[in-house]
């Protein structure tokens, strides 16, 4: 393997190397397909090495597949079994003390490989670089920490930031407020907020100064209100209709179908593989779903799939990341944070302004999940097309 030298493989040259020496450090970044034998191979592959002049390069295995070439059974260069490996011993490492900071020399020495397959390898794996891994590690210490009362000094230490400063340069990507102010649930914070009726029953919407903190629908507009009060108990919550009155307008032209997109500053914590799923979920159009799987490799994480769905379960901001686009993977409904019939709904009213049929999106409203969803107005499917 040479490790020491870094090359993005860009020429068939180049390419045609790597293979010759069977570089490791260039799996993933290419496929090759013998003539042949009509079979594509990772560089590293240990089958016999074809001649020059029959050998054809792809970027992708769906490329060489495309091409009418089938995978290796050898190097299975369609899958991640050797990578997953390496990962899972990597993410071992680093699990086996999280406060610890490990650079990327560290980590590839403990896996046996070099540090740029090792980047590259695992931000294909997992989603996220070993940095952004241990990032999240320590940001979730400290918000468990924030969470148990810990004084924020204390709990800087605890979860492994190397100084107070440090740790409020990167905290707000974590937490999404200054940490004193998340350990005192908002304290400090000014939070406006308003309901409104809607055609799929009370909506909330919630700011900070920063942008919109919560959308949540619900069946009583005061159940709604106690929530937010118990997620923001020590901020300045002030109900404003005035100042929010142009994101409920949002919302109701949304519902109605005037509008296909969402134009809200967002102020919401997440940690790194959240905020890539909310991302992928923001990139579905208008009318269309996706399977939680699909999101799964969407985000680089294929085998996330149920981390996908807490990642959907966790959303905030109804609507603004569109969480109710993903269904099952036959198109069924699955749950949804503010009731299956709000899904169905939804789904039903972006297809009739699209023309897409989600007869599927119908018929889930009868399963049992339904049954134990709030009821919404007896008119609401109605009201929303």
């Amino acid at each position: 393997m040479n490790s020491t030298v870094t090359t993005t493989w860009t020429t068939e040259a180049q390419r045609w190397d790597a293979v010759s020496q069977r570089d490791s450090d260039a799996d993933g970044a290419f496929f090759y397909g013998v003539r042949t034998t009509r079979v594509f191979c990772r560089p590293s592959c240990a089958s016999r090495q074809p001649r020059r002049e029959n050998v054809d390069f792809f970027v992708t295995a769906q490329a060489a597949r495309a091409a009418g070439y089938r995978d290796c059974k050898r190097c299975q260069p369609g899958g991640l079994p050797r990578e997953l490996e390496i990962v899972k011993r990597a993410c071992a490492a680093l699990d086996a003390d999280p406060l610890q900071r490990l650079t990327l020399a560290q980590l590839s020495d403990a896996v046996h490989v070099s540090p740029f397959h090792l980047q590259r390898l695992f931000k294909r794996v997992v989603g996220v670089s070993p940095r952004q891994y241990q990032a999240a590690q320590r940001g979730a210490a400290l918000r468990d920490a924030l969470q148990r009362g810990t004084d924020v000094t204390r709990a800087t230490v605890d979860a492994g930031f190397g100084s107070p400063s440090r740790m409020y340069e990167t905290a707000s990507t974590e937490l999404g407020m200054a940490p004193s102010a998340y350990r005192r649930k908002g304290a400090g914070l000014t939070v406006h907020y308003t309901s409104a009726r809607t055609s799929l029953g009370f909506v909330l919407v919630a700011a900070t100064a920063r942008g919109i903190c919560k959308i949540g629908f619900g069946d009583d507009a005061g159940a709604l209100v106690e929530e937010l009060n118990d997620e923001f108990a020590n901020a300045e919550r002030v109900e404003d209709a005035t100042r929010l009155a142009p994101f409920i307008a949002q919302v109701e032209a949304y519902l109605h179908g005037t509008r296909q997109r969402f134009d809200l500053p967002l102020d919401i914590a997440a940690t790194a593989f959240r905020q890539r799923v909310w991302d992928a979920l923001r990139r579905i159009p208008y009318g269309e779903t996706r399977s939680y799987s699909e999101i799964a490799e969407a985000v680089g994480s294929p085998r996330a799939v149920r981390a996908v769905a807490s990642a959907c379960a966790s959303n905030p901001v109804a609507l603004a990341i569109p969480c109710h686009r993903v269904v099952q993977k036959g198109g069924a409904l699955a749950g949804y944070r503010w009731g299956l019939p709000r899904k169905a709904a939804l789904l039903d009213a972006e297809a009739q302004h699209t023309g897409v049929d989600t007869g599927a999106a119908a018929k889930a409203v009868g399963s049992t999940e339904h049954k134990a969803a709030p009821t919404l107005p007896p008119t609401h499917l109605d009201r929303v097309a």
